[in-house]
Parts: structure tokens; sequence; C-alpha cells
């Protein structure tokens, strides 16, 4: 019989500094739909209601950008997430941009208060930021500092106001005031587009990273070796895969903050399926598709449904074994 999987729609765009990757969801439908593919007919799924109209208001916090609803949308997501979980289905997160992964990993820990988490971040960003730091006050830019409970005072450049101290400390405590995740838990892979706070941390914390080279030289399968090697004391582990990861020259620019030099379709659909190969993935989420950006039509969402595909059937096919 086969793994249930839920879908999780989450068209939030709020967090990220342009808009259109609340389309990216609609837009890895059309792909499917193009494709002769049932992909979106075969999986019950779940709507979360987004804040998007908020993008109308006026920004009250410059290094929290509409934090407030942020925090509420993670909220919503965290329910859905805990829920699909305790329900023991494998709930594969749709979200628009990256802030949502605040959400979904206070979801799976609320759903395992007592299991060692392990995180493994496909990304060309760290995303380690906070509002003492970040150069933008984009919240996708905020979420493994979140759940990693990190300030990063060290490094702060910016002087933030209570009420952002306020939400962010909220954000942080989604489910729980401890910190969710460990940073030896914490395994980077395409990361090479970070700011001189992130790279402090990265340093101080010794976290694990897999540049796109040193995966080439080394082979994808001995780095998520090593990865699942490192992760070993972990039960349960959570994949967040943004397509930015990507060689932006090679694919599309439709992502929100598209970076050259990334992976090839190809390569990350090894990783992932690697990865899930050990049994121990029980989340997995696609980020930051945005078709508004995209200068070769519907191109990112194309391939990251091709991607898809056959990370779902490896999905499927691990409750056979």
């Amino acid at each position: 019989m086969k793994r249930a999987i839920q879908l999780i729609k989450n068209r939030s765009d709020i967090g990220a500094g342009t808009r259109g990757s609340d389309l990216g969801i609609d837009a890895i439908e059309i792909a499917a739909i193009n494709k002769g593919s049932q992909y979106f007919n075969t999986y019950t799924y779940v709507d979360i209601q987004t804040r998007n109209g908020t993008i109308y208001d006026p920004l009250i916090y410059p290094f929290g950008r509409r934090i407030k609803q942020v925090l509420q949308q993670c909220k919503l997501l965290a329910i859905s997430v805990e829920d699909c979980l305790l329900e023991e289905k494998f709930p594969l997160v749709f979200s628009g941009d990256h802030s949502s992964a605040i959400g979904t990993i206070s979801g799976i820990k609320s759903a395992f208060p007592d299991k060692t988490l392990g995180v493994i971040w496909i990304d060309a960003h760290a995303d380690l930021h906070a509002p003492y730091t970040t150069p933008s006050g984009n919240l996708h830019g905020m979420p493994l500092a979140a759940v990693l409970g990190i300030d990063n005072l060290e490094n702060q450049i910016n002087d933030i106001d209570e009420e952002t101290k306020k939400y962010w400390n909220k954000l942080k405590s989604i489910g729980t005031s401890n910190a969710k995740l460990r940073s030896e838990h914490l395994i980077y892979f395409g990361v090479r587009d970070t700011e001189p706070p992130e790279e402090n941390l990265i340093e101080k914390l010794a976290i694990k990273k897999y540049p796109v080279e040193k995966v080439r030289n080394r082979s994808i399968k001995v780095c998520v070796a090593d990865t699942l090697q490192q992760l070993a004391a972990c039960d349960i582990v959570y994949v967040s895969f943004d397509v930015d990861s990507m060689d932006s020259e090679l694919i599309s620019n439709g992502t929100g903050t598209p970076v050259p030099k990334g992976f090839d379709p190809a390569e990350i659909t090894e990783i992932l399926q690697e990865i899930i190969a050990s049994g121990k993935v029980i989340c997995l989420e696609l980020v930051e598709v945005n078709p508004l950006l995209d200068s070769q039509g519907n191109r990112m969402a194309e391939v990251a449904f091709e991607i898809l595909e056959q990370v779902t059937e490896s999905i499927e096919a691990l409750s056979t074994r």
C-alpha cells in the first residue's frame, strides 16, 4: 500500500520582497495540466487561508516587513502540518515564500515534541537572518534563525522597535518556547549567496554546507551519505527545497531571488531521492516558484513539477519496504 500523501497549499508571499510567489502553486498545477498529468487530482489537499491582501497596507516594521501577518500565516500552516502528521500522512507542502518554513517546522515539532528533528535546506540562501541583522526586512530570509531561536546579536546592524521584537519572539515560539532545531542538525545544500552576519553565524555554529562544486566533486551519494551520518541522532527529517537552489541561467529566473551557478534538475532529483531513501523524511516543502518573474514562460514551474513527480514516487514507495 502506498504511503498516504496530503498536499498542503500555502499561497502566501508576504514574506518576500517581490510579489508573485503566491502564484507558484497555480503555475505548477498548470505545468501538470499541460503535461497531461492527473497529479493534483490524485491526492487530498488543504488550502491555507492567506493574508496576501496586506500588501496594500503601509509597512510599519522595516526590519520585519509584515511580521504580524507572517506570524498569523505560520500559525495556520503549523496546525495543518501537525494535523496531517497526526493522521499518519506525509505532508507535501507547497508554499509561496520561504518564511513558511517557520510554520512547517513548528507543526512538525508540535506533532512530535519528543523527537529530534534534522533539517536539510536546499537553497541558494542561508535564510539565517533575524530582524537585528536583515538587510531587507523580508521574513523569507529569516526562517532558520526563528526555528533555531537565534537573534544573532553579535552581528547586529539594525535597531529594531519593541513591536518587531514582540512579534519576532512570538514567531520563534510557535508551538513551543524552546528552539525547534539544533545547529548541528541543520545541513545546507547549494547555499552560495549570503551576507556577513549569516556567514559569521554559520562559522560560529559550524553549520555543515555542501556547495554545488563540492557536491559535484565528491558525488551526490557521498555527500548525502555524510549528511545522513551527521543526522544519525535525528529521529525525523524535514527537507526544504527552494527552487533558487537551481541554476537560474540554466533554467530560468522564475523565482524571487535567482542565483546562477546552482544545481541542475537531475542533481536536485537525485539529492532528494537519496535523502528520502533514508526513510527518515516525514515532510517535504517546495517554495519560491514565481511565474511573474519567469522570462521563459512557465519554465521554472515545469521543471519543479518534473522533479516533484519523480520524488513523489520515491515517497510513496517507502511504505512498501
